[in-house]
């Protein structure tokens, strides 16, 4: 199989380009097959998340259709803000009409009247090319009078969490629900307590479960409906078929993103980017902040979840972010628990007071300040950051963190013992831009962002 198959070499920014490129015939199919029989081939294709659970994208699409409550809605998210993450933006810059296309394929299968393309304010190009694409796939009958609102929420990191997502969509902060979109979505109104909305006068309360989707995931389901689960299922492994989006930062000699197969050696991908700079080696990765580090050693492992997970890691959204034998592994935990610490919402006070004290003692220990009672104090606060959780924030700090801790030992002694190599600041890799040329253009602003979401310049 040729690729890529997602994300085309060359942006199809029109409707003409679209069209001959294959658009339009998937939802056209799901429109011959009826909502049961769409499902069917997605679930036969193999088709998982790619927003970094993983989940079967067939089996979500059923539990929707077949959940009562009152209407359903979908929501195509591409609130993208994982830190090494840029590929979402990437589809949104190249094909935004194949995400429309699979929100309206998604709609059709599970029922909903109304889709929803949630972005972040700060994407003003991805916004204008989805409400583009909107436009002219409505002009074309394409979506048949399907309703399409293209939503731009705050740049919070937890505005890509599926039930901030839906707060926010509502008009509210990015503040994580108690029960997730398929148990209470979008407008829903079911009695449960403060999230509970008011029922119109004579109306049921409805619990509007709500589909929830990456941008990534919708995309690949217009290419399954054009040509089939078997040709899906002719890419990747048996147990991930199909392709991958991957975004590689840091330490390389060339970032950007790729598309390759599911099961794709991580170091093949390194290779594409060139291999690390002059003079150096690798010495770890993260795919985010959800996951553990990621072992030099370890760089052969297949990009499955399966596989990762094997290598006490994860595939996340396949946004990976590499050091060299320069770095410091205890500065980069102090800047991802920094990270993790300011973007924690503080609903949960063993999350948000765990993870700034976690931060505080990296901070110490790096700083030369620290000593072998700090790091009692902080696997002590790592064991109870997750104690009282609405999202997976502090088992996020937890993971990570902890996994840098065992896997690192020497670089924590060095700190304690104030004879490690400085520590000079490691840019939380969050990107604001990634360039035709491979430039990355990181957000350095977040550096004055405080724990109230506020700015100190």
């Amino acid at each position: 199989m040729t690729l890529p198959v997602v994300l085309p070499a060359e942006p199809l920014l029109s409707i003409e380009d679209y069209l001959r490129a294959g658009g339009g015939v998937g939802i056209r199919t799901a429109r011959e097959y009826g909502p049961d029989a769409t499902i069917d081939e997605i679930t036969a294709a193999g088709l998982t998340g790619r927003g970094g659970g993983g989940f079967s994208t067939g089996a979500k699409w059923r539990s929707i259709r077949d959940a009562g409550g009152g209407r359903r809605y979908v929501v195509a998210n591409g609130a993208e803000g994982e830190p090494a993450t840029f590929k979402d933006r990437m589809l949104m810059r190249r094909d935004p009409f194949r995400i429309v296309e699979g929100a309206a394929i998604a709609a059709l299968a599970v029922g909903a009247d109304d889709v929803y393309l949630a972005t972040k304010a700060s994407f003003t190009v991805e916004a204008a090319n989805l409400r583009h694409a909107t436009e002219e796939l409505q002009r074309h009958g394409l979506l048949d009078g399907l309703n399409v609102t293209v939503v731009g929420g705050p740049d919070e990191y937890l505005f890509g969490e599926e039930e901030a997502l839906l707060e926010v969509i509502e008009g509210r902060e990015p503040l994580p629900r108690q029960l997730p979109p398929w148990q209470h979505g979008l407008f829903a109104t079911v009695a449960i307590g403060w999230e509970s909305g008011t029922p119109r006068a004579g109306e049921e309360p409805t619990s509007n479960p709500t589909l929830v989707n990456n941008v990534e995931t919708l995309a690949a389901a217009t290419h399954i409906l054009e040509h089939g689960a078997e040709w899906f299922r002719s890419m990747g492994t048996v147990d991930s078929p199909g392709t991958v989006l991957v975004t590689v930062v840091g330490d390389v000699a060339h970032p950007g993103v790729h598309e390759v197969e599911m099961g794709t050696p991580f170091s093949d991908v390194l290779e594409r980017c060139g291999g690390p700079l002059a003079g150096r080696t690798f010495k770890a990765a993260f795919s985010g902040v959800s996951n553990a580090v990621l072992l030099a050693t370890d760089f052969d492992v297949a990009l499955t979840q399966r596989d990762l997970a094997a290598r006490d890691s994860g595939l996340g959204a396949a946004g990976f972010v590499v050091y060299d034998d320069r770095r410091s592994m205890l500065a980069v935990a102090r800047e991802f628990s920094r990270f993790l610490s300011v973007e924690s919402c503080g609903q949960c006070p063993p999350c948000k007071r765990g993870s700034l004290s976690i931060t505080e003692v990296l901070v110490d220990i790096d700083s030369g300040r620290g000593s072998d009672a700090d790091l009692g104090r902080l696997n002590s606060l790592l064991r109870s950051v997750t104690d009282a959780n609405r999202c997976y924030l502090g088992t996020e700090e937890q993971i990570l963190v902890s996994s840098i801790l065992r896997s690192f030992p020497e670089d924590i002694a060095a700190g304690i013992e104030g004879g490690g190599p400085a520590s000079s600041r490691i840019m939380i890799p969050l990107i604001r831009d990634l360039l035709d040329d491979g430039t990355v253009v990181y957000d350095e602003r977040h550096q004055y962002k405080r724990p109230d979401w506020t700015y100190d310049s």
